[in-house]
Protein backbone atom coordinates (compact mmCIF):
# COMPACT_ATOMS: atom_id res chain seq x y z
CA UNK A 1 0.00 0.00 0.00
CA UNK A 2 1.14 3.50 -0.83
CA UNK A 3 -0.01 6.57 1.07
CA UNK A 4 -0.13 10.08 -0.36
CA UNK A 5 -0.65 13.17 1.77
CA UNK A 6 -2.00 16.33 0.14
CA UNK A 7 -1.66 19.43 2.31
CA UNK A 8 -4.91 21.39 2.51
CA UNK A 9 -3.10 24.71 2.05
CA UNK A 10 -1.82 23.55 -1.35
CA UNK A 11 -4.42 21.17 -2.78
CA UNK A 12 -8.15 21.54 -3.29
CA UNK A 13 -10.33 18.71 -2.04
CA UNK A 14 -12.26 18.58 -5.31
CA UNK A 15 -8.99 18.16 -7.23
CA UNK A 16 -7.87 15.25 -5.06
CA UNK A 17 -11.28 13.59 -5.34
CA UNK A 18 -11.40 14.04 -9.11
CA UNK A 19 -7.89 12.64 -9.55
CA UNK A 20 -8.80 9.55 -7.52
CA UNK A 21 -12.01 9.09 -9.50
CA UNK A 22 -10.20 9.43 -12.84
CA UNK A 23 -7.72 6.67 -11.96
CA UNK A 24 -10.07 4.36 -10.06
CA UNK A 25 -9.87 1.66 -12.72
CA UNK A 26 -6.11 1.24 -12.12
CA UNK A 27 -6.05 0.73 -8.35
CA UNK A 28 -8.12 0.65 -5.18
CA UNK A 29 -8.26 3.94 -3.31
CA UNK A 30 -9.36 5.08 0.11
CA UNK A 31 -9.35 8.69 1.22
CA UNK A 32 -9.40 10.19 4.71
CA UNK A 33 -9.37 13.73 6.01
CA UNK A 34 -6.95 14.96 8.64
CA UNK A 35 -6.73 18.44 10.09
CA UNK A 36 -3.99 19.51 7.69
CA UNK A 37 -4.04 16.87 4.93
CA UNK A 38 -6.16 14.80 2.59
CA UNK A 39 -4.76 11.27 2.86
CA UNK A 40 -5.10 8.87 -0.08
CA UNK A 41 -4.17 5.22 0.26
CA UNK A 42 -3.52 3.26 -2.91
CA UNK A 43 -3.45 -0.49 -3.44
CA UNK A 44 -2.66 -1.99 -6.85
CA UNK A 45 -1.82 -5.37 -8.31
CA UNK A 46 1.93 -4.78 -8.20
CA UNK A 47 4.27 -2.37 -6.41
CA UNK A 48 5.32 -0.92 -9.76
CA UNK A 49 1.72 -0.15 -10.71
CA UNK A 50 1.10 1.30 -7.26
CA UNK A 51 4.00 3.73 -7.62
CA UNK A 52 2.96 4.70 -11.13
CA UNK A 53 -0.65 5.32 -10.09
CA UNK A 54 0.53 7.31 -7.06
CA UNK A 55 2.60 9.55 -9.32
CA UNK A 56 -0.29 10.05 -11.72
CA UNK A 57 -2.74 10.89 -8.93
CA UNK A 58 -0.29 13.43 -7.53
CA UNK A 59 0.24 15.07 -10.92
CA UNK A 60 -3.46 15.04 -11.77
CA UNK A 61 -4.45 16.62 -8.43
CA UNK A 62 -1.76 19.28 -8.73
CA UNK A 63 -2.77 20.13 -12.30
CA UNK A 64 -6.44 20.43 -11.37
CA UNK A 65 -5.57 22.62 -8.38
CA UNK A 66 -3.40 24.93 -10.48
CA UNK A 67 -6.09 25.18 -13.18
CA UNK A 68 -8.78 25.96 -10.61
CA UNK A 69 -6.67 28.71 -9.05
CA UNK A 70 -5.92 30.17 -12.48
CA UNK A 71 -9.60 30.17 -13.36
CA UNK A 72 -10.49 31.81 -10.05
CA UNK A 73 -7.95 34.59 -10.65
CA UNK A 74 -9.25 35.15 -14.18
CA UNK A 75 -12.79 35.65 -12.89
CA UNK A 76 -11.66 38.42 -10.52
CA UNK A 77 -10.29 40.60 -13.30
Amino acid sequence: MTELRFHRDLYRQAAVDEAVKALASYATFSRADEATHFVVKIEAATPVRERRVAGEVSNFALGLTVNARGNARGKRR
